[in-house]
């Protein structure tokens, strides 16, 4: 299906270059899969799947971005293509300094935010071709993969349909099928690249809006930043954004570059308890991905070590 979708590309496109992880049945890493793209400075990434279920019913196609798993199911999709680690030679253990808790997966949304909102606009073009063509839609959905996790560019992952269901593996079993969902992801994949090309803005719809009165910060909150400072960072920009931006009004905001991302945060504590409690209000108010940072001296330095001073 892979390649099938690459030869569309390629015969329309020519001038774009298509890097497949593999064309033959063999064995690549997953952490490896996300060196190739990263390493090509690729501009998409297209990790193709099928589901399985235990239910033989389930049945349908749904596409996967980075971020927190809302559902037991989406937890246990992530958890079962990242199992296939204990395959590989060193049963994992490149593996052991990746971090894919909750906090982690946020830190990291913050830090591909300029890639995830192009991913989502091409996960929701999927599951409308898919749609279109009477494939039952499961929807865009977020969860903790490993490839997604580790690539620096907008990434997708879709899962194709359930090999579960008889009926499903006999279509994706099937040329016709194969060529039929190759179709629908190259139409997704062209009415994606018309509206980067043209430069149309991604607006990303979401239930939760910010809501624009601010939180009123602790009336503990540090006026001097130097010596060890808490603060909640609530977004990630890969452009300077100023104090004038909506999102900010009505804050004091803190902006530091790191890893050539500007990053903006809210509040100064002494306090870490405090400074928790200021993130969960942030957070009511629709900062969604917020959560703690520490610097000692205007330097950025771990949670951990911050909490380890703070009680000294």
């Amino acid at each position: 299906m892979a390649l099938k979708l690459g030869s569309l590309i390629k015969a329309k496109y020519p001038e774009i270059k298509i890097i497949f992880t593999r064309d033959k049945d063999v064995f690549v890493e997953l952490i490896e899969r996300a060196n190739i793209a990263n390493r090509a400075k690729a501009d998409l990434f297209i990790c193709i799947h099928a589901n399985a279920n235990a239910n033989e019913a389930a049945y349908g196609t749904e596409t996967y971005v980075l971020g927190l798993h809302r559902t037991e199911a989406q937890q246990k999709v992530a958890e079962r293509e990242n199992s296939i680690i204990a395959l590989e030679d060193d049963k994992g253990a490149k593996y052991k300094e990746i971090d894919l808790s909750t906090d982690a997966i946020i830190v990291r949304q913050l830090q591909l935010k300029v890639f995830l909102d192009h991913s989502i606009l091409f996960a929701e073009k999927l599951q409308k071709a898919f749609k279109k063509f009477g494939r039952y839609d499961r929807g865009v959905k977020q969860a903790g993969f490993l490839v997604l996790y580790k690539t620096t560019m907008p990434s997708v992952l879709i899962e194709t349909g359930f090999l579960t269901n008889p009926n499903e593996e006999k279509f994706l079993g099937n040329i016709t099928g194969q060529v039929n969902m190759a179709d629908l992801m190259f139409n997704a994949f062209e009415n994606y690249r018309n509206q980067i090309e043209n430069k149309t803005p991604v607006i990303i719809e979401k239930n939760d809006e910010i809501i624009s009165e601010p939180v009123e910060s602790p009336e503990s909150t540090l006026k001097d930043s130097s010596g060890l400072v808490f603060r909640v960072q609530v977004e990630t920009w890969d452009q300077r954004r100023d104090n004038s931006y909506n999102l900010f009004k009505g804050y004091e905001v803190f902006e530091y570059e790191q890893d050539k991302m500007y990053k903006y945060c809210i509040g100064n504590f002494s306090d870490y308890q405090m400074a928790k409690n200021y993130k969960i209000e942030l957070i009511k108010k629709g900062f969604q991905n917020a959560f703690l940072v520490a610097f000692l001296n205007g330097e950025r330095i771990s949670i951990e070590k911050a909490i380890k001073l703070a009680e000294k």
